[in-house]
Protein backbone atom coordinates (compact mmCIF):
# COMPACT_ATOMS: atom_id res chain seq x y z
CA UNK A 1 0.00 0.00 0.00
CA UNK A 2 1.36 3.71 -0.69
CA UNK A 3 1.71 6.46 0.89
CA UNK A 4 -0.03 9.61 -0.09
CA UNK A 5 1.99 11.39 -2.70
CA UNK A 6 2.97 14.48 -0.51
CA UNK A 7 6.20 16.36 0.58
CA UNK A 8 7.65 15.08 3.98
CA UNK A 9 7.15 17.73 6.30
CA UNK A 10 10.47 16.36 8.52
CA UNK A 11 12.72 17.19 5.31
CA UNK A 12 11.23 20.83 5.42
CA UNK A 13 13.80 23.07 7.37
CA UNK A 14 17.24 24.18 8.50
CA UNK A 15 20.57 21.68 8.65
CA UNK A 16 23.32 23.19 9.68
CA UNK A 17 26.11 22.81 7.80
CA UNK A 18 27.97 19.13 7.77
CA UNK A 19 30.88 17.26 6.75
CA UNK A 20 30.81 17.08 2.97
CA UNK A 21 31.98 13.66 2.93
CA UNK A 22 33.01 10.32 5.40
CA UNK A 23 35.20 7.54 4.18
CA UNK A 24 35.16 3.87 4.80
CA UNK A 25 36.64 1.90 7.09
CA UNK A 26 36.88 -1.15 4.48
CA UNK A 27 37.09 -4.48 7.00
CA UNK A 28 34.00 -2.60 9.37
CA UNK A 29 31.95 -1.49 6.65
CA UNK A 30 31.70 -5.11 4.71
CA UNK A 31 31.89 -6.76 8.18
CA UNK A 32 28.79 -4.59 9.74
CA UNK A 33 27.31 -4.86 6.39
CA UNK A 34 27.28 -8.88 6.53
CA UNK A 35 26.34 -9.23 9.69
CA UNK A 36 22.88 -6.88 8.47
CA UNK A 37 22.48 -9.02 5.99
CA UNK A 38 22.49 -12.21 8.43
CA UNK A 39 19.93 -10.43 10.70
CA UNK A 40 17.52 -9.40 7.53
CA UNK A 41 17.88 -12.82 6.29
CA UNK A 42 16.10 -14.09 9.52
CA UNK A 43 13.40 -12.10 8.62
CA UNK A 44 12.65 -11.93 5.20
CA UNK A 45 11.54 -15.58 4.61
CA UNK A 46 11.12 -15.14 1.21
CA UNK A 47 14.77 -13.76 0.70
CA UNK A 48 16.39 -15.39 2.81
CA UNK A 49 18.89 -17.63 0.78
CA UNK A 50 19.49 -14.61 -1.40
CA UNK A 51 20.60 -12.58 1.95
CA UNK A 52 22.68 -15.16 3.41
CA UNK A 53 24.44 -15.42 0.17
CA UNK A 54 25.29 -11.76 -0.05
CA UNK A 55 26.41 -11.99 3.51
CA UNK A 56 29.07 -14.70 2.17
CA UNK A 57 29.98 -12.16 -0.22
CA UNK A 58 30.34 -9.40 2.67
CA UNK A 59 32.76 -11.70 4.71
CA UNK A 60 34.52 -12.69 1.71
CA UNK A 61 35.11 -8.96 0.90
CA UNK A 62 36.40 -7.95 4.48
CA UNK A 63 38.58 -10.67 4.52
CA UNK A 64 39.85 -9.68 1.31
CA UNK A 65 40.03 -5.76 2.69
CA UNK A 66 41.86 -7.26 5.63
CA UNK A 67 45.25 -8.84 3.33
CA UNK A 68 45.48 -7.07 0.34
CA UNK A 69 48.24 -4.49 0.78
CA UNK A 70 46.86 -0.51 1.31
CA UNK A 71 47.08 1.00 -1.78
CA UNK A 72 49.72 3.87 -2.22
CA UNK A 73 48.50 7.79 -1.53
CA UNK A 74 47.04 9.48 -4.37
CA UNK A 75 49.89 12.55 -5.06
CA UNK A 76 49.29 15.61 -3.60
CA UNK A 77 49.17 17.34 -7.09
CA UNK A 78 46.23 15.22 -8.23
CA UNK A 79 44.40 16.30 -4.98
CA UNK A 80 44.96 19.12 -6.26
CA UNK A 81 43.82 18.92 -9.85
CA UNK A 82 41.26 17.11 -8.59
CA UNK A 83 40.11 20.15 -6.05
CA UNK A 84 40.58 23.10 -9.22
CA UNK A 85 38.51 20.95 -11.76
CA UNK A 86 35.89 19.93 -9.50
CA UNK A 87 35.97 16.29 -10.11
CA UNK A 88 36.44 13.37 -8.18
CA UNK A 89 40.14 12.42 -7.67
CA UNK A 90 39.96 8.60 -7.65
CA UNK A 91 39.96 7.78 -11.72
CA UNK A 92 37.69 4.92 -12.33
CA UNK A 93 39.47 3.68 -15.22
CA UNK A 94 42.62 3.59 -12.90
CA UNK A 95 41.15 1.12 -11.02
CA UNK A 96 41.16 -1.81 -13.74
CA UNK A 97 44.83 -2.62 -12.57
CA UNK A 98 43.46 -3.22 -8.91
CA UNK A 99 40.38 -4.91 -9.68
CA UNK A 100 42.35 -7.65 -12.21
CA UNK A 101 44.31 -8.29 -9.27
CA UNK A 102 41.16 -8.42 -6.47
CA UNK A 103 38.74 -10.56 -8.51
CA UNK A 104 40.91 -13.86 -8.73
CA UNK A 105 41.41 -13.83 -4.55
CA UNK A 106 37.57 -12.57 -4.48
CA UNK A 107 36.59 -15.78 -6.42
CA UNK A 108 38.77 -18.23 -4.60
CA UNK A 109 37.58 -16.94 -1.27
CA UNK A 110 33.76 -17.42 -2.24
CA UNK A 111 34.57 -20.94 -4.10
CA UNK A 112 33.25 -22.57 -0.56
CA UNK A 113 30.27 -20.40 -0.38
CA UNK A 114 26.66 -21.78 -0.80
CA UNK A 115 25.41 -20.13 -3.81
CA UNK A 116 22.74 -20.70 -6.19
CA UNK A 117 23.47 -22.53 -9.39
CA UNK A 118 23.68 -19.92 -11.77
CA UNK A 119 25.81 -17.94 -9.42
CA UNK A 120 28.29 -21.04 -9.27
CA UNK A 121 28.60 -21.34 -12.95
CA UNK A 122 29.34 -17.80 -13.30
CA UNK A 123 32.01 -17.92 -10.11
CA UNK A 124 34.05 -21.01 -12.28
CA UNK A 125 33.28 -19.31 -15.89
CA UNK A 126 35.00 -15.90 -14.83
CA UNK A 127 37.76 -18.10 -13.43
CA UNK A 128 38.41 -19.84 -16.43
CA UNK A 129 37.59 -16.54 -18.35
CA UNK A 130 39.51 -15.24 -20.99
CA UNK A 131 41.52 -11.83 -20.72
CA UNK A 132 38.74 -10.29 -23.65
CA UNK A 133 35.74 -11.60 -22.03
CA UNK A 134 37.22 -10.57 -18.24
CA UNK A 135 38.03 -7.02 -19.65
CA UNK A 136 34.51 -6.74 -20.76
CA UNK A 137 32.68 -7.53 -17.68
CA UNK A 138 35.71 -5.30 -15.51
CA UNK A 139 34.97 -2.43 -18.17
CA UNK A 140 31.01 -2.75 -17.20
CA UNK A 141 31.10 -2.37 -13.44
CA UNK A 142 33.40 0.18 -13.78
CA UNK A 143 31.19 2.15 -16.03
CA UNK A 144 28.30 1.04 -13.42
CA UNK A 145 26.98 -0.81 -16.12
CA UNK A 146 25.88 -4.18 -16.09
CA UNK A 147 24.15 -5.75 -18.77
CA UNK A 148 20.70 -7.67 -16.95
CA UNK A 149 21.54 -11.12 -19.26
CA UNK A 150 24.62 -11.16 -17.38
CA UNK A 151 23.76 -10.45 -14.22
CA UNK A 152 26.23 -13.08 -12.35
CA UNK A 153 29.48 -12.48 -13.21
CA UNK A 154 29.10 -8.46 -12.62
CA UNK A 155 28.00 -9.38 -9.26
CA UNK A 156 31.27 -11.08 -8.17
CA UNK A 157 33.25 -8.53 -10.03
CA UNK A 158 31.18 -5.79 -8.69
CA UNK A 159 32.19 -6.80 -5.31
CA UNK A 160 35.54 -7.06 -5.91
CA UNK A 161 35.81 -3.44 -7.44
CA UNK A 162 34.20 -2.50 -4.08
CA UNK A 163 36.63 -3.45 -2.16
CA UNK A 164 39.50 -2.33 -4.20
CA UNK A 165 37.55 1.25 -4.44
CA UNK A 166 36.87 1.58 -0.90
CA UNK A 167 40.52 0.78 -0.05
CA UNK A 168 41.50 3.45 -2.28
CA UNK A 169 39.06 6.04 -1.07
CA UNK A 170 40.04 5.12 2.53
CA UNK A 171 43.33 6.77 1.94
CA UNK A 172 41.94 10.13 0.62
CA UNK A 173 41.64 13.19 3.14
CA UNK A 174 37.82 14.14 3.05
CA UNK A 175 38.57 17.32 4.15
CA UNK A 176 40.13 18.18 0.52
CA UNK A 177 36.93 16.59 -1.10
CA UNK A 178 34.62 19.13 -3.40
CA UNK A 179 31.27 18.74 -4.63
CA UNK A 180 30.85 17.68 -8.47
CA UNK A 181 27.34 17.66 -8.89
CA UNK A 182 24.15 16.35 -7.54
CA UNK A 183 24.00 12.68 -6.91
CA UNK A 184 27.67 12.10 -8.32
CA UNK A 185 30.52 10.78 -5.19
CA UNK A 186 32.92 13.25 -4.60
CA UNK A 187 35.48 10.79 -4.24
CA UNK A 188 35.31 8.10 -7.66
CA UNK A 189 32.09 9.44 -9.10
CA UNK A 190 30.01 6.98 -8.89
CA UNK A 191 26.43 6.75 -8.55
CA UNK A 192 24.34 6.34 -5.60
CA UNK A 193 22.88 3.19 -3.72
CA UNK A 194 20.30 5.03 -1.71
CA UNK A 195 20.20 7.63 0.38
CA UNK A 196 20.34 7.82 4.60
CA UNK A 197 18.52 10.51 6.46
CA UNK A 198 20.87 10.47 10.25
CA UNK A 199 22.01 11.87 13.24
CA UNK A 200 25.39 9.90 13.75
CA UNK A 201 27.18 12.36 10.75
CA UNK A 202 27.12 15.72 11.76
CA UNK A 203 23.65 17.18 12.52
CA UNK A 204 20.53 15.49 12.99
CA UNK A 205 18.29 14.95 10.32
CA UNK A 206 21.16 15.48 7.49
CA UNK A 207 20.93 13.25 4.19
CA UNK A 208 23.92 11.09 3.38
CA UNK A 209 24.21 9.23 -0.65
CA UNK A 210 26.28 5.96 -0.25
CA UNK A 211 28.35 5.34 -3.20
CA UNK A 212 27.56 2.49 -5.00
CA UNK A 213 31.25 1.68 -6.00
CA UNK A 214 34.11 2.94 -3.16
CA UNK A 215 31.23 3.07 0.12
CA UNK A 216 31.77 6.82 0.68
CA UNK A 217 29.20 8.45 2.43
CA UNK A 218 28.63 12.67 1.04
CA UNK A 219 26.20 14.79 2.15
CA UNK A 220 23.03 16.20 -0.16
CA UNK A 221 20.58 18.12 0.40
CA UNK A 222 17.35 16.92 1.01
CA UNK A 223 13.63 17.52 -0.74
CA UNK A 224 16.55 16.95 -3.92
CA UNK A 225 16.04 14.90 -6.88
CA UNK A 226 19.67 13.29 -6.73
CA UNK A 227 19.34 11.86 -10.57
CA UNK A 228 18.69 15.31 -12.32
CA UNK A 229 19.00 18.10 -9.09
CA UNK A 230 15.62 19.06 -9.35
CA UNK A 231 13.47 20.38 -6.21
CA UNK A 232 10.59 20.35 -7.53
CA UNK A 233 7.66 17.85 -8.16
CA UNK A 234 9.68 15.46 -5.41
CA UNK A 235 7.30 13.28 -3.38
CA UNK A 236 7.72 10.33 -1.28
CA UNK A 237 6.00 6.25 -1.58
CA UNK A 238 6.15 3.46 0.65
CA UNK A 239 5.01 0.00 0.93
CA UNK A 240 4.81 0.45 4.74
CA UNK A 241 1.76 2.84 6.37
CA UNK A 242 2.76 5.69 9.37
CA UNK A 243 6.64 6.52 9.86
CA UNK A 244 8.01 4.39 6.95
CA UNK A 245 12.12 3.57 7.51
CA UNK A 246 12.14 3.03 3.75
CA UNK A 247 11.00 5.41 1.24
CA UNK A 248 11.11 5.87 -2.61
CA UNK A 249 12.29 9.55 -3.12
CA UNK A 250 10.46 10.16 -6.73
CA UNK A 251 10.89 13.13 -8.76
CA UNK A 252 7.95 14.23 -11.26
CA UNK A 253 10.58 16.26 -13.62
CA UNK A 254 12.98 13.32 -14.72
CA UNK A 255 10.79 10.42 -13.43
CA UNK A 256 13.11 8.53 -11.39
CA UNK A 257 13.21 7.75 -7.80
CA UNK A 258 16.21 6.53 -5.56
CA UNK A 259 15.27 4.98 -1.91
CA UNK A 260 15.88 6.87 1.18
CA UNK A 261 16.35 5.35 4.54
CA UNK A 262 15.65 7.08 7.61
CA UNK A 263 18.90 5.84 9.67
CA UNK A 264 17.38 8.49 11.95
CA UNK A 265 14.47 6.74 12.90
CA UNK A 266 16.03 3.16 12.38
CA UNK A 267 20.09 3.21 13.34
CA UNK A 268 20.69 -0.28 12.05
CA UNK A 269 19.71 0.64 8.82
CA UNK A 270 22.95 -0.19 5.96
CA UNK A 271 22.68 1.17 2.73
CA UNK A 272 23.18 -1.88 0.45
CA UNK A 273 21.89 -4.27 2.52
CA UNK A 274 18.80 -2.60 3.27
CA UNK A 275 17.77 -1.92 -0.30
CA UNK A 276 17.93 -5.09 -1.23
CA UNK A 277 15.57 -6.23 1.57
CA UNK A 278 13.32 -3.71 0.82
CA UNK A 279 12.98 -5.50 -2.84
CA UNK A 280 9.00 -5.16 -2.12
CA UNK A 281 9.39 -1.13 -2.50
CA UNK A 282 10.95 -2.15 -5.97
CA UNK A 283 8.15 -4.46 -6.97
CA UNK A 284 5.96 -2.00 -6.10
CA UNK A 285 7.11 1.28 -8.44
CA UNK A 286 8.47 -1.02 -11.07
CA UNK A 287 4.72 -0.61 -11.65
CA UNK A 288 4.51 2.78 -11.91
CA UNK A 289 5.94 5.16 -14.79
CA UNK A 290 9.04 6.16 -12.48
CA UNK A 291 12.20 4.33 -13.11
CA UNK A 292 15.13 3.19 -10.46
CA UNK A 293 17.78 5.60 -10.29
CA UNK A 294 19.69 4.11 -7.18
CA UNK A 295 22.44 1.64 -8.61
CA UNK A 296 23.03 -1.59 -6.73
CA UNK A 297 24.80 -4.41 -8.10
CA UNK A 298 23.32 -7.19 -5.76
CA UNK A 299 19.70 -5.92 -7.14
CA UNK A 300 20.17 -6.06 -10.80
CA UNK A 301 17.92 -8.15 -12.42
CA UNK A 302 15.47 -7.20 -9.98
Amino acid sequence: MSTALKPDPSMIGGVAKVPLARLPQPVALFSTRAERFDFLAGHSPNLAPYLRFLAGICRAQADLARELPQPEPLPPERIELARASRMPPLDRNAMREGLAQALPLLLERLASLEMPEPARLALVALQAAEPLDLGWVMGNVLADTIPEDSVAPHLFAAAALQVHAAMQAAMLDAAQLVPIRTGTCPACGGRPVASLVTESIGAEGARYCSCATCQVLWNEVRVKCLCCGSTKGISYRSVETGEATVKAEVCRECDRWVKVLYQNRNPSLEPVADDVASLGLDLMMRDTEWKRGGFNPFLTGY
